[in-house]
């Protein structure tokens, strides 16, 4: 027999520590908080697999089965949901190399991520990137973005 919790779920943290984390974020680094909800569209590919242990651009040794990735310019630590516009399965990487180096991609995921978003097969996919949060931590939900005034509100969807 198994017993279901059917309470809802409560936020982990209340609104104001995130508040106050973005704050105290935003002072340390206010280029990267600036970045925060950044949309960009193009092309992913994946990391051969010679390259597993080899080390980082961020000193990291290279892991195929952690959610990491390279981008050309994006801070290090920047947290990016990936979206595969052909399937629609999204995850978050984050960054902690430089690259792609061929000059039509976007940005170069892991193993792990690439088989998660399904583009193992080809190789390479068409895909919108979002800037969900920085310094190794996701600061907007899925449904969130953030509004010129900065305030963060969930995302309204119109039917038409």
């Amino acid at each position: 027999m198994f017993l279901v919790n059917t309470y809802p779920k409560k936020p982990m943290y209340s609104a104001t520590f995130y508040l106050l984390l973005l704050v105290s974020l935003i002072e340390r680094n206010p280029a990267s908080a600036q970045l925060l909800g950044k949309e960009e569209k193009g092309k992913a590919s994946f990391y051969a697999k010679m390259f597993d242990g080899r080390t980082t651009s961020l000193g990291e040794k290279f892991n195929q089965k952690e959610y990491t990735a390279a981008h050309r310019s994006l801070p290090f630590n920047t947290m990016v949901e990936v979206t595969n516009v052909s399937n629609k399965r999204s995850v978050i990487v984050r960054i902690n190399d430089r690259g792609p180096y061929h000059h039509s991609r976007l940005i170069d995921l892991t193993r792990a991520a690439a088989q998660y978003l399904g583009i193992t097969g080809a190789g390479v996919a068409n895909v919108h990137l979002r800037v969900v949060g920085m310094e190794g931590m996701v600061l907007l939900g899925k449904n969130e973005i953030i509004t010129d005034t900065g305030d963060i509100i969930e995302r309204t969807f119109s039917n038409e």
